[in-house]
């Protein structure tokens, strides 16, 4: 089977030729080694695993390391984080870029031995599951770059949809891990089942320090019912019996295995983004539908989470899109006590840029409420052209300063 194209793959090529060392981290399946191998097919793959030390990776790092020179690919290093200082070593040795090509599903970030070790040595990129454009090989005919450019040339840049006709139900519900792509609808809900099972056994047991499995994947399937919704801790804590702490401590494990992200919420006040409520995304739209116990795509059409589903689902195509920028914009939400919201703002060169979703196949002058009511709140703030994402098939200006455009649109250079 040929495999598809990802939005990272200049990235890490470019980024390649400035490191010693280059890091991509990401939920666990969603293509890390593959892509490498894609990349960099001369290069031989050493996996690790929690199980064992099959590599003696751990026990001596340094003649590990001499037994497999680089270039190299190490998978899932998190299990053998006495190498990493030993990979220091290495480097410092050679002026060569590209000597180590590591992948971990853990947020390698927060452990010490790679901030202390890895100092300018590493450049760290996080893939995502696969976009709709990934999984049909379109990587590079996305909105983002021509958005943040110019949003009033976006209407005019618009080539028409990726298989307008495909069942939007189904993309949602299938999701974007990569293994999916060979399986068949009747085989998805054993493969997410599977999934969640060994995440639970493996990562939780090991990383996690969580001592009841049962109370956390009832707490996996209360968080999927709450994504794209502003995040109480003390709402999740009260359903489990729990603390807010736990909660807490428990929804940084799904951040750190890459299954969970936050949204700020914006606020010119800095002080205020930190002390508002955040919010709260599953980072695969189809591994949300399974936790909330939706098993087929009929099912999802009739759910009151579709459009929660849909909302994570383009947030997270969007993070996946920003990895091959040259410069990722900050990710934010607005939300005033009135009830007012926009569900995500970006924020480049001192340009805000609102973006709403709407599970809808038309648009009316009541979806752009969230976008005028942001732009009425900071009027002395650059605000350029607000978008609309929604499950129509056209782009097209719903007012003077919102732009409606399809989920799943492609863009030309004209």
């Amino acid at each position: 089977m040929k495999s598809s194209g990802r939005h990272l793959e200049n990235r890490i090529k470019r980024l390649s030729k400035f490191f010693k060392v280059i890091l991509i981290v990401g939920a666990r399946q969603v293509g890390k080694s593959t892509l490498l191998q894609k990349i960099f097919p001369k290069l031989q793959c050493v996996v690790f695993d929690n199980s064992r030390d099959n590599h003696n990776a751990q026990k001596d790092p340094d003649l590990f390391l001499k037994n497999y020179p680089s270039p190299i690919i190490l998978d899932e290093v998190q299990y053998v984080p006495e190498l990493l200082s030993s990979v220091k070593r290495k480097v410092d040795k050679s002026p060569k870029f590209g000597q180590y090509f590591l992948t971990g599903s853990q947020n390698l970030m927060m452990m010490k031995s790679v901030s202390e070790s890895m100092a300018g040595r590493v450049g760290i990129i996080e893939l995502n599951p696969m976009t709709y454009f990934e999984l049909n090989d379109r990587h590079e005919q996305n909105f983002l770059e021509n958005f943040l450019k110019n949003p009033d040339l976006l209407q005019k840049k618009f080539s028409g949809c990726l298989h307008p006709q495909k069942n939007l139900y189904e993309i949602l519900w299938r999701g974007g891990f990569p293994a999916l792509l060979r399986l068949k609808n009747d085989v998805v809900v054993q493969y997410f089942e599977s999934y969640v099972k060994t995440y639970l056994e493996r990562d939780v047991r090991v990383f996690g320090n969580v001592s009841n499995l049962g109370d956390f994947n009832r707490f996996l399937s209360i968080v999927a019912a709450l994504t794209a919704q502003e995040i109480n801790y003390s709402q999740l804590g009260r359903e489990l019996g729990i603390s807010p702490t736990t909660a807490n401590n428990w929804l940084q494990v799904m951040s750190n295995a890459y299954l969970w992200f936050e949204l700020f919420p914006f606020s010119n006040n800095a002080i205020k983004r930190v002390s508002q409520k955040r919010k709260g995304h599953i980072v695969d739209s189809g591994l949300l539908c399974y936790l909330n116990g939706i098993y087929d795509a009929q099912s999802l059409a009739k759910s009151p989470a579709l459009g929660s589903v849909f909302e994570s689902y383009c947030i997270s195509m969007i993070r996946a899109l920003s990895g091959n920028l040259k410069a990722k914009p900050k990710f934010s939400h607005f939300r005033t006590n009135g009830g007012a919201e926009v569900d995500l703002i970006l924020e480049q060169n001192g340009w805000l840029y609102p973006i709403e979703i709407k599970c809808k196949s038309y648009l009316d002058h009541y979806d752009r409420r969230g976008i005028e009511s942001f732009r009425k709140t900071f009027p002395k703030r650059k605000i350029a052209c607000g978008l609309i994402i929604y499950a129509g098939e056209e782009c097209y200006k719903l007012s003077d300063k919102i732009i409606a455009m399809p989920w799943n649109a492609l863009f030309g250079k004209k």
